[in-house]
């Protein structure tokens, strides 16, 4: 009988407990004090808070701190997302919520990131630091840095996944403004944050925060926590329209007491955000130069350019401007570009092929192919002649508008077999036979009007190695180059009509040009020249490329075209969407 009264005094003692369990509060409700924040992420504002600035536990809420670095090390180079990390026993040995995987295990990164995003595994979390810095103690002291750099004034991290440990607290605000962080610094990565469930490698994980995204319309991220001196604990961001929320309560009693919370604040926060406005995305963080550890850091987040993998970043940068000295006041101007000597060999070139041409159809024939001019400085070649010249007048005034040509630029610009040399006994001949003949005392006309052309260019006619035996009139002009041992042979049948003195050119009427723009210096303008002639070859091949410095920049011109060719250029430029306006002359 007393056996069976203590079994009943037992059991009701038993229904007694569990009666003053049911009427008492949760236990974290006690120890985690309740702190929120609602911001407007679109601009920073801040719409609601309350105990938004008390130092309190964030619990896993950490890990947002922990992705955001892993974030920001793939960006810049220090890792990568198929980096296979190395499982420690610190990590293994981690509580739970973990993954689970053992000591000396290989997983690449990724997967550890989508563990620690989704599940909020904490041995994950420890990989990450570890693969990062080497160490979670080291990593805790580059979780400091960056959040100092984003302005988190109140954080202080002691490891990498949030599990309560002394001086290891943090704010609601400064957790608000970390996720807004993670949303406009890592839109590529933010998608993280709201699935359901996602590959870790090792198996398949469900996300923590699955209620709340399941039954708040719009949302779509980001952390959960909870440790008993934190309590439960939410950052959470939904977008309606145009507009986005992001709310964080600290210091929930459960699960569904969080949530509503949440929900509650977000309603408040869309009511009071306005409809439309503009987004003001935070900036980046900076990182103070004078501290070793973040100086390479603050200039690659500052270059935006990904250094290579290593623990010690080197950042290379091209210069920002030229090194190229500017001349001395009172310098002589420079010399002839490489490209307009090579112009100049081109057309000297050209010229020759076409008198060889000449002379092999009418051999016998001493005299100059008319096509087969000089362009040059007006006040060179064109000749004011005067009535009444004698034939001593007119042959100095053609030996003096001959624009001679240094030896070293004949000798790089023209092959020597084109210029065969004649003997002096046959020079000396034909400028006797040029002496010995009256030209007719008849006034020549006017000189043609010149046309401006830039840089000069001297055509001489090569020489037969034999002359032809004299005609009734075989007049010719020989003339000598006055720096070349080679003489070189001007060939001009003389007649008895009166002939006009012009201004004589190579290009067969090409008096005409295009324009392709103007540009802030002379290397974009050459560059466009370049460019444009090599997608235009059939109608800018013979065309000469030249930069024309003006006030407000250099024009890039095509020069040496005839009227109709100039015209044809620049209708194909324009098809193809172009600046194009033919240039007459003038």
């Amino acid at each position: 009988m007393e056996k069976r009264l203590g079994q009943i005094a037992r059991f009701g003692l038993f229904l007694l407990a569990l009666t003053v369990m049911a009427l008492l509060p949760p236990l974290q409700a006690r120890s985690a004090p309740y702190a929120a924040l609602v911001m407007d992420a679109r601009t920073g504002e801040v719409l609601h808070s309350r105990n938004a600035d008390t130092r309190l536990h964030p619990a896993s809420l950490t890990k947002m701190m922990t992705l955001y670095i892993a974030f920001e090390a793939v960006r810049r180079g220090e890792i990568s997302m198929d980096t296979m990390v190395t499982i420690t026993s610190k990590a293994a040995n981690e509580p739970p919520s973990k993954l689970g995987m053992k000591p000396g295990q290989k997983i690449a990164l990724r997967y550890l990131v989508r563990a620690a995003a989704v599940k909020s595994a904490n041995d994950a979390a420890t990989a990450i630091g570890e693969a990062i810095e080497g160490s979670e103690a080291a990593f805790a002291r580059r979780m400091n840095r960056t959040a100092a750099a984003l302005g988190m004034t109140r954080t202080t991290f002691k490891n990498a996944h949030g599990l309560t440990e002394a001086g290891h607290l943090s704010t609601a605000r400064d957790m608000t403004a970390l996720g807004r962080h993670l949303l406009y610094d890592f839109p590529e990565y933010y998608n993280l944050f709201s699935r359901r469930t996602t590959d870790a490698g090792v198996r398949q994980v469900s996300h923590t925060n699955r209620r709340f995204l399941d039954s708040y319309p719009g949302a779509d991220g980001i952390k959960t926590g909870y440790t008993v001196a934190a309590g439960f604990n939410l950052v959470a961001s939904a977008q309606h329209g145009n507009e986005r929320i992001i709310t964080t309560v600290f210091g929930g009693r459960s699960t569904t007491d969080r949530n509503a919370k949440v929900a509650e604040l977000m309603d408040m926060g869309f009511r009071r955000a306005p409809s439309s406005t503009s987004v003001k995305k935070p900036a980046l963080p900076t990182y103070s130069d004078a501290d070793p550890e973040t100086a390479p850091v603050a200039a690659t987040v500052a270059s935006n350019e990904a250094p290579a993998a290593g623990k010690v970043l080197r950042l290379v940068r091209a210069p920002g401007k030229s090194l190229r000295p500017l001349p001395r006041p009172g310098a002589e101007p420079e010399a002839p570009s490489e490209d307009m000597l090579l112009a100049l060999a081109d057309d000297i070139q050209s010229a020759l092929q076409e008198v060889q041409a000449s002379l092999e159809v009418a051999p016998e024939t001493v005299g100059i192919n008319p096509d087969i001019v000089a362009e040059a400085k007006p006040e060179t070649l064109v000749a004011e002649a005067e009535p009444e010249l004698k034939p001593e007048t007119q042959i100095a005034q053609a030996e003096s508008e001959i624009i001679a040509i240094p030896e070293t630029v004949l000798a790089e610009a023209l092959p020597a077999e084109t210029a065969p040399a004649v003997p002096e006994t046959e020079l000396e001949e034909a400028v006797n036979l040029a002496e010995a003949e009256a030209i007719p005392d008849e006034p020549l006309p006017a000189a043609a009007e010149p046309v401006a052309e830039p840089a000069p260019v001297v055509v001489f006619a090569a020489a037969q190695s034999t002359l032809p035996a004299p005609q009734p009139r075989p007049e010719s002009l020989v003339l000598a180059s006055a720096s070349s041992t080679t003489p070189i042979v001007i060939e001009e049948p003389l007649t008895n009509e009166p002939e006009v003195v012009t201004r004589i050119s190579t290009s067969g009427g090409r008096f005409w040009g295009i324009n392709i723009g103007r540009y802030n210096s002379r290397y974009d303008a050459e560059r466009i020249l370049l460019k444009t002639a090599l997608h235009e070859l059939g109608t800018l091949d013979e065309a000469l490329r030249k930069v024309v410095p003006k006030s407000g920049g250099f024009d890039a011109n095509f020069v040496g075209m005839t009227q109709e060719s100039a015209a044809l250029a620049c209708r194909r430029l324009n098809a193809r969407s172009m600046p194009c306006e033919t240039l007459g002359p003038s």
